[in-house]
Parts: structure tokens; sequence; C-alpha cells
């Protein structure tokens, strides 16, 4: 008899709470990493170095979303096989998904690989910040299959509720990261392809942390066999494809603020570069939501449990909320000190202090986007997802941002931003509590339409 999935049972606030706590430590540990990389090249004394980490990251943002999206594809689908009670199929399906990312990110890797001098140039780096984040990114790029396997089996260790080997797993990859970095960077004199090197091998480390309970305690993987994947290409390409656009949406909106802040001088720039270094960690939990109760919501779809499923859904609203507001309690109270930390003043100061008071309260809309985008991927209708993302990327930022700016100046830019994740975290709402209360919310992954059904019964569905 197969053993009942994880999250079929139990209490569903706990689940979120676990769930989204032991996902969060993971991602805390790769943000401080990542903030320390950047110390350590800064401690070189060469601007250079820095700023062809800031370029070279707009690139690997979007090679990260690419594994993000068959890391999301992976567990909604893995997911949903265990919930109807089908362990082999749940195998079967999150080796397919991992084959396709491999496959895939090998693809494009070569092809940015390619093009990179033509990629930096036109995120405006030249002279040598052009040459030093290309030859950064010549390193790393290749490991794109890797990070897609690394983050593909966390997410397959977290479609069976096994939330701590998934955080070891980027704990442990992050500790390889800060173990090496100094090592790389000042022990052989390796400076900036130094870091590469360790980003590399960290990516490695999480891999085979990934894999190896997945093989120890979930029947491994399969080896995928072209019949059978092919039979899995459209169920796995209709979460991936717009999962990746999803993903995209952030960095056009976040390229709209940080010019609109431009605008202001920079002084203004340097608070939102700040608040953008403090939003990761303070919020890490909130970002984590998603990854975190999309499983509850796919195990339960799959088992036919619509009551836990709705369940599910509020109390990760109800977690989102009271977690902003214990966060914004703390910001608020540490305010001063964290602004003399970065030896903030004028309106530096003014950005951080506006952040750490009512707009931080505002992340809690941003955590309902994230529930919300949960429930759309695992309950068949990933496409809403990408229409809520792009909204508030677009929508939801540029005529807000260019109105508040034009009334309040640079504090204004951080208002339109947080009153732009306001109305599309209302929306994410409504969309979620209408699915999540139809009366048939399960569909086998196997008869996922294909896109052109999909449009035209959205498009009909409330007629």
């Amino acid at each position: 008899m197969a053993e009942r999935a994880k999250f079929l049972d139990g209490n569903l606030m706990h689940h979120v709470a676990v769930m989204s706590f032991t996902a969060s430590l993971g991602l805390m540990a790769v943000f401080v990493v990542d903030f320390v990389d950047m110390l350590f090249i800064s401690m070189l004394g060469n601007a250079a170095l820095a700023a062809a980490i800031g370029y070279a990251g707009a690139v690997l943002f979007f090679t990260t979303s690419i594994s993000i999206s068959f890391a999301i594809a992976t567990a909604a689908l893995t997911a949903r096989a265990l919930g109807e009670g089908d362990a082999e199929r749940a195998r079967v399906v999150a080796s397919h998904a991992l084959a396709y990312g491999m496959a895939v990110s090998a693809v494009l890797a070569a092809i940015i690989w390619l093009n990179l001098p033509s990629l930096v140039a036109l995120l405006g780096a030249t002279g040598d910040v052009a040459d030093l984040a290309v030859g950064y990114l010549r390193i790393i790029v290749p490991s794109l299959p890797v990070l897609v396997i690394a983050m593909g089996g966390g997410a397959v260790l977290r479609a069976h509720g096994a939330a701590r080997p998934a955080m070891w797993s980027t704990i442990g990859g992050a500790a390889v990261n800060a173990v090496l970095d100094p090592v790389f960077i000042f022990g052989l004199g390796m400076e900036l392809q130094g870091a590469a090197i360790a980003s590399v091998l960290a990516r490695v480390a999480i891999a085979v942390l990934a894999l190896r309970p997945i093989w120890r305690d979930y029947g491994g993987l399969i080896a995928p066999r072209p019949a059978r994947m092919r039979a899995d290409f459209r169920p796995v390409m209709s979460l991936a494809v717009p999962a990746l656009m999803t993903n995209i949406a952030t960095p056009v909106g976040q390229a709209w603020v940080t010019r609109s802040m431009a605008g202001f001088g920079e002084d203004a720039v340097a608070g939102l570069a700040i608040v953008g270094r403090v939003v990761p960690i303070a919020f890490a939990v909130v970002f984590a939501l998603s990854g975190a109760i999309g499983p509850i919501i796919g195990q339960n779809a799959g088992a036919g449990q619509p009551e836990r499923v709705r369940r599910a859904f509020l109390d990760g609203l109800i977690f989102a909320g009271v977690y902003t507001v214990g966060v914004s309690a703390l910001l608020y109270a540490l305010r001063a000190p964290l602004a003399g930390l970065f030896e903030a003043e004028g309106v530096t100061l003014s950005l951080i202090y506006l952040f750490c008071g009512p707009l931080a309260l505002a992340w809690g809309f941003n955590g309902a986007i994230f529930v919300g985008n949960a429930a759309f991927n695992n309950l068949g209708h990933p496409f809403w997802s990408t229409a809520v993302n792009w909204g508030r990327n677009t929508l939801g930022t540029i005529p807000l941002v260019s109105l508040f700016a034009a009334w309040l100046g640079a504090p204004g830019v951080l208002v339109g931003q947080a009153a732009g994740g306001v109305i599309f975290g209302l929306i994410a709402v409504w969309m979620g509590w209408w699915l999540t209360n139809r009366p048939v919310l399960h569909a086998s992954e196997r008869d996922l339409p294909s896109l052109q059904v999909r449009l035209l019964q959205l498009m009909t569905r409330h007629r």
C-alpha cells in the first residue's frame, strides 16, 4: 500500500509555517552569502569589480529564472501525483521535468554564453568593467543545468513534504560558497574569477545534497525514455513556460523603479539599494511562501480534498499577514541603528525610515501574490500567475511610480511601487478565492489542455 502523502492530514497552518520557515532559512543563507560575496569583492578596492558583478547580476537573474520555472513545474506535478496516491507517477514526472529542465537550460546557456559580450554591452557596461563581467559570466553560465538540478531536487523534496532536507541542501551550498570565496578571492588571488568558481562549486554542492535524500528516502529518479518523455512534454512545459514568463516580469518593474529613482540623484539610488538589500533578508519567509504552500495545495488537489485546498489558501494569506506585521514592527524599532549601519543621511535616511515604517506593511500584499501564484500553478492555471505578475510590474508599477514620484519626489517612487503591490495583491486574493471555491478543483496533469484550448476556456468560462 502506498504511503499517504504528508499534507493530506494534519493542521494546515502548521504545514504552511514549517514549510515557509524552513524554505526561508535556505533563502536567507543564499542572500547573506551574496551580501558577503559583494563585501569581499569591495574589499579588493577596485570599483570596477563591484560594478562588473552588478552587470553580471542582471544576466544571472534571467538564468536563475529558468531554473526556478522548472522547479515550479517539478514541484506542482510531483505533489499532484503524490496527492493521487501514485508515488511511481511522481517519480517518473519528477525525472522527466528535471530532464527537460537540463536540456532546455543547456541550450539556453550555450546561446547566452556565445552572446555574453553583446548582452553585457546592452546593459550599458563598457571597457574593463564589461570585460570583467564577461569573464565572470563565462565561468558561471555553463553551470546553469547544475542549478536546474539543484533547485529541481529541492522542489521534489518539498513536494514530498521533506522541508528540512531541502533547507539543508541550500544552506550547505551557501556554506560552501562562504568558505571558498575568501580562499579563491584572497588566498589564491583569483579575485572575480575566484568568486565565480566558488559559486559554481556551491551549485554542485546544492545539487548533490538535494539528490542524496531523494535516492535514499524516496526511490530516486528514473532514466528518461523518449516515448514516456514525449507524453510529459505538455504537462511540464504548460507550467514551466508561464512560470518563466512570470519570473522575468520582476526585473522589468524593478528597472523602471531604479530608473525613476535615478532622477532624484545618487543619494536616492543609494537609499533604494539599501532597501533592496534589507527586503530579501527581512521578508525571506514571504518570498518562500509560493514554493512552500504549492505542494500543500497540490497534494490536496490531487487527492480531491477541495476543503483543505481552500483552507491552505486562507492559512497562507493569514500567515503572510501576521508575519508581515511582526517584521514591520521589528523594522520600525530598528530603523535608527539600520540607518546608522549604512551611515545614511538626507534623502537616503528618509527612504530607509519610510520603508521601515508604513511601507513595510505593504509586503503582506506581495505575500498574497505569492500565495495566489501557488494556487494558480498547482490548480492548472499557471498563466494566471503570469498575468498577475506582469500586471503588478507594469500597470501596477509604471503609472503609479510616475504619479507618486511627481507628487512626493524620491519617497513617491517607493510609495507608488507599494501601492501597486496592494492593488494586485487584492486582485490575487480575489482570483485565488474564486478558484479555490470552484465546485471541481481536481484535474490530472495528464489531462491539461493545450495552450489554445486553455485560452479559449479562459475567454468563455464566465459567459
